[in-house]
């Protein structure tokens, strides 16, 4: 069967990914790694996008026409936009759009261009197969992150929300930006930097796609975490987790 494809947007991720990869392979086009292995018996091939959405959309684009991928899975972090989104969360995203499209007057702001939409869908099944694995994941997140990780974090209940994610070239870190998105978007859960893309290059292949997504701050100038001691001591680990559960159990949800 075509393998399938995991991609992450940053180095700790893609490590914890190959971790669980025990007879990966190396092979090196456009620039970048992919990463062939095997996970519970499934096909996959992993590799890493770099942050934006043109990297992303290359990456996408490899992976459907050089490694013929049966579907793609998407990993990281994002800011926090919807109601009760915490630190900590994860979301699954049921749809995707690009919250920095404006083409107006000719076409309505968000529309992609000559597609006749502003949003692209996830795959319903293979995201509510992720949503199930993450569902289980953070039923009990001191074992996955460790008691210590929990109560640095304050992540003693972890939340599984599905919806709206907005995907843009620009790092949102003000509350000024936040409380525009929400305006303009206003059930968006969550703001990052690639998914839009991604699942633009799926519709056009006709591949289903999911996206997983750690909650890493509010996306406002509030307090934050360590960034990086949060991306490798919660999310890194949510990712390989939720995904080792995914794989798991894929079969049984296919």
């Amino acid at each position: 069967m075509p393998p399938i494809a995991i991609i992450s947007a940053l180095h700790e991720e893609l490590a914890a990914v190959l971790e669980r990869l025990p007879d990966e392979r190396r092979e090196h086009v456009a620039g970048r790694d992919f990463w062939r292995g095997h996970w519970h018996g499934h096909d996959v091939v992993a590799v890493l996008s770099r942050v934006g959405k043109v990297a992303a959309a290359t990456t996408a684009a490899v992976l459907a026409e050089r490694f013929g991928v049966a579907a793609m899975l998407f990993t990281g972090v994002a800011g926090g936009l919807g109601p009760g989104v915490r630190v900590g969360d994860v979301v699954i995203a049921s749809d995707f759009v690009q919250h920095d499209m404006d083409a107006s007057p000719l076409f309505p702001r968000h529309e992609v261009p000559l597609y006749g939409r502003a949003r692209f869908g996830a795959g319903a099944a293979l995201s509510a197969a992720l949503a199930d694995a993450a569902r289980r994941t953070l039923a009990q997140p001191a074992r996955t992150l460790g008691e210590d990780a929990v109560a640095e974090f304050g992540l003693q209940q972890p939340r599984v929300h599905t919806g709206l994610i907005a995907s843009g070239d620009r790092f949102v870190a003000t509350s000024g930006e936040s409380a525009a998105l929400r305006q303009a978007l206003p059930d968006a859960l969550a703001v990052e930097m690639e998914g839009a893309a991604v699942a633009q290059v799926c519709h056009d292949w006709g591949l289903p796609f999911a996206a997983l997504r750690t909650i890493s701050d509010r996306a406002d100038d509030s307090a934050h975490v360590d960034f990086p001691r949060f991306l490798t001591r919660v999310a890194s680990r949510y990712s390989t987790a939720v995904l080792d559960d995914f794989f798991n159990n894929y079969q049984n949800n296919s």
